[in-house]
């Protein structure tokens, strides 16, 4: 019998396309001898879509048109079974064994999900909710990955009472990390908000565009002669292994919205096509449509030294174990060119395309990645369904409306 995959994208995040484009992707290299794929649209307003032409990317074009026709469910736990449950009638549409989130961003890559998902009782692929959360909040990933030896670059934590004091932020900026600085939203992806700083005035311009997309912010030294180095992991606490690295091309300072996503990086692999699982072209092959993180011109794999790139796989592994993390992930590093020092940038607990190229360039195809994705998220729900979550104290047997009883 198939197992029943929930393919799981989109949501309440400004990362909701990207999150579309790796959706479809995934659902498009499953293997369709072992899985039975079911795509989920998850819309703007945090509701789920199933229908037949949810799994169909030119069917965005008409996001509203797409709804209309389509039906909304939720997950519902029957007996411990999990099904999608047509709204509002409650009626069975699907029976669901597992759930793979391609999600992005806050709301959804963030542990909101995941805690949805958990609660619901069904297994799913990737981080669980706490490494989910931590993944998405670069002040902590700091604190945590410096812990396990993993060097970060400095910053600042700043937070809306700093935005109303703008001046003395700013004077606090200039003194404590200097210019050039880079402005960063703390719990956002896809280099959304981000900004560099190298006066006053554009600091300013920066705060103000960090702040408009987030409540807690990061400022921290910007490093000139960088040069961007990607690795991923996959795995979990039983044994990680890290990829080939990547080093992604940018237009301009540091890697853009525009250069990860609207071919802003030279076209990349643009109208390269993967080998989808179901014998039909890959998300390559879409018509021209942007392909996500796969459209980003990159060397694959990086041109650096072998001692470089080691250590690179060594801090990615390390980071990957401290923050408990699960499945597979993309951990961005930035090198300076003039000192040759490695800083751990952030970590994508649910990468873009779910950076199946990096393992193709290992010898791991994309169908095969996402076995073992689901694999990893079986052996997690099978482990936790041998642990006990209750043991019997009678507590409520001396308990009554006002209090203890005889107290």
């Amino acid at each position: 019998m198939k197992i029943r995959v929930a393919v799981m994208f989109g949501g309440k995040s400004v990362e909701h396309e990207v999150s579309v484009i790796s959706g479809i992707q995934a659902l498009e290299h499953l293997n369709l001898q072992k899985y039975d794929p079911i795509p989920v649209y998850i819309s703007r307003d945090n509701q789920m879509y199933v229908g037949a032409d949810i799994g169909k990317i030119d069917a965005y074009r008409d996001i509203p048109g797409l709804i209309a026709r389509s039906q909304r469910v939720m997950f519902v736990n029957q007996g411990g079974e999990v099904v999608l449950a047509a709204l509002p009638s409650g009626k069975t549409v699907r029976q669901i064994d597992v759930a793979m989130p391609v999600v992005h961003g806050t709301n959804e890559e963030d542990g909101v999900l995941q805690g949805h998902l958990r609660t619901v009782g069904i297994p799913f692929t990737g981080c669980d909710v706490a490494a989910s959360a931590v993944g998405m909040d670069k002040a902590f990933q700091k604190t945590i990955v410096r812990e396990a030896g993993v060097p970060v670059l400095d910053c600042i934590v700043l937070y809306n009472d700093d935005y109303s004091a703008i001046e003395a932020t700013m004077d606090r900026c200039e003194a404590e990390i200097g210019y050039p600085l880079i402005v960063k939203p703390a719990c956002l992806g896809s280099s959304v908000g981000i900004g560099i700083a190298k006066d006053r005035t554009e600091l300013e311009r920066c705060l103000d565009d960090a702040f408009s997309y987030a409540d807690k912010i990061l400022v921290e030294r910007a490093v000139t002669n960088l040069r961007e180095i990607n690795c991923s992991v996959v795995g979990d606490m039983g044994g990680a292994r890290a990829s080939v690295c990547e080093e992604p091309m940018h237009t301009g300072t540091f890697l853009t919205y525009e250069d990860k996503y609207g071919g802003g990086g030279g076209g990349g692999a643009k109208g390269v096509k993967g080998s989808g699982a179901n014998g039909s072209a890959s998300a390559g092959d879409s018509g021209g449509q942007s392909q996500g993180m796969v459209e980003l011109a990159r060397k694959i794999p990086a041109p650096i030294s072998d001692e470089t790139t080691a250590l690179i796989q060594d801090y990615s592994v390390r980071a990957f174990r401290a923050m408990n993390c699960a499945g597979v992930v993309r951990i961005d590093y930035i090198l300076d060119s003039a000192t040759g020092e490695v800083f751990l940038n952030e970590i994508n607990t649910i990468p873009g395309s779910l950076a199946f190229y990096l393992w193709e360039a290992t010898g791991t195809t994309y169908p095969e990645l996402l076995d073992e994705l689901i694999r990893i998220a079986l052996r997690r729900h099978r482990n936790e369904d041998a642990l006990s979550f209750s043991f019997e104290t009678h507590i409520l047997d001396n308990r009554s409306s006002t209090g203890t009883k005889k107290v």
